[in-house]
C-alpha cells in the first residue's frame, strides 16, 4: 500500500524539465474538489495535494564504559506521507476534512464531509468568514537547487557525518561527539475556486555539530555546537557549511569552556552575534506580533502578546530597529512562491525604526483588520492539519555600511559577547523573558577578552529593545533556522529563518546560571 502510493506520488508530481505550470494530473484531481463544493453552494473552497519526505542522518561517538575503545552509533529515521485535505466556507463558516486516499472518489467524498463540518460550525459562529481578494496563480515553483538532497547515497551522508565527528573527538579531552544532518522535502499542489492552481516544491536541509568537555576531577562538564545556517536548498549546499573546519573549532573551544570562569552577574552591554540574536527575535519579536495571539485565538496553548490591535504606531524598540516579515529571502527556511491561501509571497515591515507598524496575516486576519491585502502567513505543516496563521522570516535588518563588530566592541567598557543558541524562557505575553547561549566571551576596555560561562540574561521585551543601540553593516548580517516552532492545538510545526548582524544592547541584567 504504501509503495503504491508513493509510486503514485512520483507520477503526480513529476513535471518535464523546465516546466512553469503544475501537472496536468494534479489539476484534474483538484477540479474534483471544486466541483464537488460548488454541488453544496460553497462560498469557496480549496485543495492541498502533499507529499511529505524527512530524513534524519546522524554519528555518535563516546567512549565504551571500561575500555579505552570509542563506540560510532550511526543513526538513520525516515518517514513520508501523502494525502489531501480540503478546506470550504459554507454559510460563512470553515469546513476542514482530509485524507490519505488520493482518489478522484475520494476527494468528491471528502468535500463532502468538509460542508457537513462547516454547516456545523456556522450554528456556532459568531460572525461569517471574510477573505481579502487575492489574485488567481497557475504556476510552478522550487526551491532554487542542483541537487535534490534525498538523491545522495546514504554512505556518503554517513561517510561525511563520521569524518567530522572524528575530527571533533581528536583532543583527548573531548568525551563526545555528534555529527547530524536533517532533510526535509514537501511536493504540494493548492487550486482553488478563485482560479489559483499552484504547485511548489520546498526542499531544506540543516545539521548540527555537538562537542562534550569533561574534567573529572572538578566533576563538571561542558559543551559547544556549532550550527550551520540552515537553508532551503539542495544538497550543493553541504560543502559551505564547512562541517570539517568548524570541527575543529568547537573541539578547542570546548576544552578552553571546561576552565572558562564564570561570569559576575549585574547590569553590562551586550553583543549578541546573529546564531544567538535569532532565538531572541523569534520569541520576542517573531512571535508578539502574530495577530492570532493578539486577538486571543493562541492563548491556552502558548499564550497571547502584549502587543495588542492598539498597538500599532506606537514604539516598542529604538531607532535602530527595523523588522521586516518576508518568505522570499534566499534559501531562509520559510522562504516559498505561494502560501496555502494562493497569495504570491513577498515582504513587509513589522516594525520601523522602532515604531510597531504590521502584524502577521492571512486572507481571513487581514479582512478582521480591515487591511486589502494578506501578508501571505498561511500555512498548514502537512495535508492533514488546518492551513492558519504562521510565521514567516523575521530579520532585524543591519547598521550602516561600514559599522563593524569591532566598532560595537570598541564602545563597551564591561559586557560580553554571545554565541548560539542556549536555554531560554519567555512568559506567556512575551513580555518577560531570559536567554542563555551556547558561548560567551568577556569584553573589558572595549576588547574581547577570554571566554567565560555560565551567562544568561533577562528582560522585559520593549525595555531590552529600547536599549539596542547598534548593529553592525550588511557585510556581516547572517540569518539562522529554527526547525520545530510549534503553534495550535492540535500542534503543527513550522520552520523559519531569523537574520541579522551583530547587535549590541546597553545595560541589560546578566544572572550567573550555575
Amino acid at each position: 500500500m504504501a509503495a503504491t502510493a508513493a509510486a503514485m506520488a512520483d507520477q503526480l508530481f513529476a513535471a518535464p524539465e523546465g516546466s512553469k505550470t503544475p501537472s496536468s494530473d494534479l489539476e484534474k484531481l483538484g477540479a474534483a474538489a471544486l466541483a464537488e463544493a460548488g454541488k453544496y453552494k460553497a462560498s469557496y473552497c480549496d485543495i492541498r495535494i502533499v507529499r511529505l519526505r524527512n530524513q534524519r542522518i546522524g554519528t555518535r561517538l563516546s567512549p565504551e564504559r571500561g575500555t579505552n575503545r570509542t563506540l560510532a552509533v550511526p543513526t538513520v529515521a525516515e518517514d513520508s506521507s501523502f494525502g489531501f485535505g480540503v478546506r470550504v466556507i459554507v454559510n460563512g463558516a470553515w469546513g476542514f476534512a482530509s485524507s490519505p486516499l488520493v482518489t478522484k472518489e475520494e476527494i468528491a467524498r471528502i468535500t463532502g464531509e468538509a460542508v457537513v463540518i462547516a454547516k456545523a460550525n456556522a450554528s456556532i459562529q459568531s460572525r461569517p468568514v471574510r477573505l481579502v481578494p487575492v489574485k488567481a496563480y497557475r504556476e510552478r515553483w522550487e526551491t532554487p537547487h542542483e541537487t535534490d538532497p534525498f538523491d545522495v547515497p546514504m554512505a556518503q551522508k554517513l561517510d561525511l557525518l563520521r569524518s567530522v565527528a572524528e575530527e571533533v573527538k581528536k583532543n583527548s579531552r573531548v568525551f563526545g561527539s555528534v555529527a547530524t544532518l536533517s532533510l526535509r522535502s514537501e511536493d504540494k499542489y493548492f487550486a482553488s475556486t478563485e482560479g489559483a492552481s499552484i504547485q511548489q516544491l520546498i526542499l531544506q536541509i540543516y545539521g548540527n555539530l555537538d562537542a562534550t568537555a569533561v574534567d573529572v576531577q572538578k566533576g563538571i562538564s561542558r559543551s559547544r555546537s556549532y550550527t550551520p545556517t540552515q537553508a532551503s536548498a539542495g544538497w550543493e549546499y553541504v560543502p559551505e557549511m564547512n562541517l570539517a573546519e568548524n570541527a575543529m573549532r568547537i573541539r578547542e573551544e570546548v576544552v578552553e569552556h571546561l576552565s572558562a570562569p564564570p561570569v559576575k552577574p549585574g547590569k553590562k552591554d551586550l553583543i549578541l552575534m546573529p546564531n544567538h540574536l535569532m532565538l531572541t527575535i523569534h520569541e520576542s519579536v517573531a512571535h508578539p506580533t502574530e495577530l492570532d495571539r493578539s486577538l486571543g485565538y493562541e492563548a491556552n496553548y502558548a499564550g497571547t502578546s502584549y502587543i495588542t490591535l492598539k498597538t500599532r504606531g506606537e514604539r516598542i524598540a529604538s531607532e535602530h530597529c527595523t523588522f521586516v516579515g518576508d518568505r522570499i529571502s534566499p534559501r531562509a527556511l520559510g522562504t516559498v512562491g505561494f502560501d496555502d491561501d494562493g497569495v504570491m509571497t513577498s515582504e513587509f515591515t513589522i516594525v520601523d525604526k522602532g515604531i510597531f507598524r504590521n502584524f502577521q496575516t492571512t486572507r481571513e486576519q487581514a479582512a478582521i483588520l480591515g487591511d486589502k491585502e494578506s501578508h501571505g502567513c498561511s500555512q498548514a505543516d502537512s495535508w492533514a492539519t488546518v492551513p492558519f496563521q504562521r510565521m514567516p522570516n523575521v530579520y532585524l535588518k543591519p547598521g550602516s555600511q561600514d559599522t563593524t563588530p569591532e566598532d560595537l566592541i570598541a564602545g563597551i567598557d564591561d559586557g560580553i559577547l554571545i554565541d548560539g543558541r542556549g536555554s531560554y524562557s519567555i512568559d506567556q505575553q512575551r513580555y518577560n523573558f531570559q536567554f542563555g547561549g551556547d558561548a560567551f566571551w568577556e569584553i573589558k576596555g572595549g576588547k574581547r577578552g577570554g571566554m567565560i560561562s555560565s551567562v544568561a540574561y533577562q528582560a522585559r521585551t520593549p525595555d531590552f529593545w529600547q536599549a539596542c543601540d547598534g548593529t553592525a553593516g550588511p557585510a556581516y548580517w547572517r540569518q539562522f533556522g529554527t526547525t520545530g516552532d510549534a503553534k495550535g492545538e492540535p500542534t503543527q510545526i513550522n520552520s523559519i529563518s531569523h537574520g541579522c548582524s551583530p547587535t549590541r544592547f546597553r545595560q541589560v541584567n546578566v544572572l550567573v546560571t550555575d
